[in-house]
C-alpha cells in the first residue's frame, strides 16, 4: 500500500482496547458492479482505438487531434480513406518485434544479475515478492536495470560503431510495430486467461468471479509464471515496455536530427527527465515488488495489453510530437520545466525511499531527523493466518496518503510542457496520469480498508489528505 504520514503513536491506549475485534480480511478485489463492468467494457473498446488514434494524428494531421474529426464531419475523409493511408502489418516489423522480444526473454530468463556485485546500493539477484492473499511468497531474479544496461550500450554501439540498423528504425517502423504489440499483448492475455483454467501456477491466488469479460480484463491468476522463474507481471510490466521507453525516445532524437539537422533543447529534456524516472524504475526493481502491480493486480488484458501497446505508445507521446513540431524553449522555459522535472522526481523518490527504510528497518530509523511514527496494523491472509503491519505517518508520507504520487504528476507534467503549448497532444499524458493516480488512490484505499479494518480508519484520521494537503 502506498502508505502514509503523520503522527498518531500517543493514542496507544485507545487503539488497543479498539483492535480487540478480529482482523479484517484481506479484500483483493473490488465487486463485479455494473459500474465496474461498464468500465471494463469501455476500456477493451476504446483503449485500442485510443491508441491508435493519436498515432494517426501524428502521422497524418501532424498530431491535430482535431482535424481528423474535422475533415469526417466536413465530408473531405472517410474512415475507409484513414484506415488506407494507414501503414499495415509488415512482415519485416514482426522480424524487429520478435527479435526484440526474444532477447528482452534472454536476457530476463538466461543472465542472472551481477550489477549487484559491482554497484554499491543496488539490490539485485534473488529478492523475496510481497505476501500474496494466500499466505505465499514469491522469489524473483531482479535482473531489469543489468538488461537496460546492456540493451542500451549493444544501441549506442550499432549507432556509432556497428551501424546493423539506423537509429531511426523504431520512428521509421512505429506503425507497423504497433500491430506487431498489439497481437502479442492479446496473445499474452490469451493466454493468461486459458492458463488460468486449465495449469494455474497457484489455484489459492485465483480470483474467478463469474464474469468472463471482467476476469480477462482484469485477470484471475495474482502471479502467472511458467517455470520457476519466468513471472508475467515482473517481466511485461519492465520489459519490453519500459525498457523500451528510453530506446524510443532515442530514436525519436535520431529522427529529429535526420530531418532539422540539429536536436533541440525540449527534445533532449524529454530525453532526460523519462530516463531519469526509467533508470530509477530498474535501481528500484527489487522496492517495486511491493507495489500496488506486483501486490493487488492480477495479471489479465489490463496489464498483459497495457504494458505491450498503451505503455510504449501513450507514455512516448511527447517524443513523437517533437519530431513533427521541433520546439525550441527559450532559456528560462527550459530551465522551468527541468526544474519541475527534477522536484518532483525528488518528492517520489524520496517519499518511496522514506517507506521503503522504513519497511527495512521495521521502524528502527530516522526520517527528518526524528524516530518515525507508526500506525499498528493486523490483517489476515486467504490461509487464515494473522499477520502484522506498520502504516507509516512520519514525513512525506504524514503530509498526504500518496505524496509519491504527488511527485510523479509534477515529473509528468514536465514531460508535457516541455512540448510548448501549441497542440493537446502531447498533454494527454498529465491529463491520463491524473485520472489514473486518482483512480488508483481510491482502489488501493479501497482495499485497504477491507484488508486492515478499523486500524485504516485510525490512519487516515492520521493522515487526512490523500494528494495534496489541504486540498485532496
Amino acid at each position: 500500500m502506498e502508505a502514509t504520514r503523520r503522527n498518531v503513536q500517543q493514542r496507544g491506549n485507545k487503539e488497543t482496547s479498539e483492535r480487540t475485534e478480529p482482523p479484517a480480511q484481506w479484500g483483493r478485489a473490488w465487486e463485479v458492479d455494473w459500474f465496474s463492468l461498464i468500465s471494463v467494457l469501455g476500456l477493451l473498446c476504446f483503449a485500442p482505438f485510443i491508441v491508435f488514434y493519436f498515432v494517426m494524428a501524428c502521422d497524418q494531421h501532424q498530431c491535430s487531434l482535431s482535424q481528423p474529426l474535422l475533415q469526417l464531419l466536413r465530408g473531405d475523409a472517410s474512415l475507409l480513406s484513414i484506415w488506407e493511408r494507414t501503414p499495415s502489418f509488415s512482415w519485416s516489423a514482426a522480424k524487429i518485434y520478435s527479435a526484440w522480444v526474444a532477447f528482452q526473454v534472454f536476457l530476463y530468463m538466461c543472465v542472472p544479475d551481477v550489477t549487484h556485485k559491482v554497484i554499491p546500493g543496488y539490490v539485485g539477484g534473488v529478492q523475496d515478492g510481497a505476501r500474496t492473499p494466500a499466505g505465499l511468497i514469491n522469489k524473483y531474479e531482479i535482473n531489469g536495470l543489468q538488461c537496460w544496461l546492456i540493451t542500451h550500450a549493444l544501441w549506442f554501439a550499432n549507432a556509432h560503431h556497428f551501424r546493423w540498423f539506423s537509429p531511426t528504425i523504431i520512428f521509421d517502423n512505429w506503425i507497423p510495430l504497433m500491430w506487431c504489440a498489439n497481437i502479442l499483448g492479446y496473445a499474452v492475455s490469451t493466454f493468461a486467461f486459458t492458463k488460468a483454467y486449465l495449469f494455474p501456477t497457484n489455484s489459492e491466488d485465483c480470483k474467478f468471479t463469474g464474469n468472463f469479460v471482467y476476469d480477462f480484463m482484469m485477470g484471475i491468476e495474482f502471479n502467472p509464471r511458467v517455470g520457476k522463474w519466468f513471472d508475467f507481471k515482473l517481466f511485461f510490466n519492465g520489459r519490453p515496455g519500459i525498457v523500451a521507453w528510453t530506446l524510443i525516445n532515442l530514436s525519436y532524437m535520431a529522427k529529429q536530427q535526420e530531418l532539422y539537422g540539429h536536436v533541440t533543447n525540449s527534445m533532449i529534456l524529454v530525453n532526460v527527465l523519462q530516463a531519469i524516472y526509467v533508470l530509477d524504475f530498474f535501481w528500484n526493481e527489487a522496492w517495486y515488488l511491493k507495489t500496488i502491480d506486483i501486490c493487488h493486480d492480477h495479471f489479465g488484458w489490463y496489464l498483459g495489453w497495457g504494458d505491450c501497446v498503451w505503455l510504449p505508445y501513450l507514455y512516448t507521446l511527447q517524443g513523437l510530437y517533437l519530431v513533427y513540431h521541433p520546439v525550441q524553449l527559450s532559456n528560462l522555459h527550459a530551465l522551468a520545466v527541468l526544474l519541475l522535472g527534477l522536484v518532483g522526481y525528488y518528492i517520489f523518490r524520496s517519499t518511496n525511499h522514506q517507506k521503503d527504510l522504513f519497511r527495512r528497518s521495521n521502524g528502527s530509523c530516522t526520517i527528518w531527523g526524528r524516530k518515525p511514527t507508526f500506525i499498528e496494523c493486523s490483517y489476515r491472509s486467504g490461509d487464515g493466518e494473522v499477520h502484522h503491519s506498520k502504516l507509516l505517518t512520519s514525513g512525506f508520507w504524514g503530509v498526504a496518503r500518496h505524496f509519491n504520487y504527488t511527485g510523479d504528476l509534477m515529473g509528468s507534467l514536465a514531460y508535457c510542457a516541455a512540448c510548448g503549448f501549441g497542440h493537446l497532444l502531447p498533454y494527454f499524458y498529465i491529463i491520463y496520469m491524473t485520472i489514473l493516480l486518482v483512480h488508483r488512490c481510491v482502489r488501493d484505499e479501497h482495499r485497504c480498508s477491507s484488508k486492515y479494518g478499523k486500524d485504516w480508519k485510525r490512519y487516515t484520521d492520521a493522515v487526512p489528505h490523500r494528494l495534496i494537503p489541504g486540498i485532496f
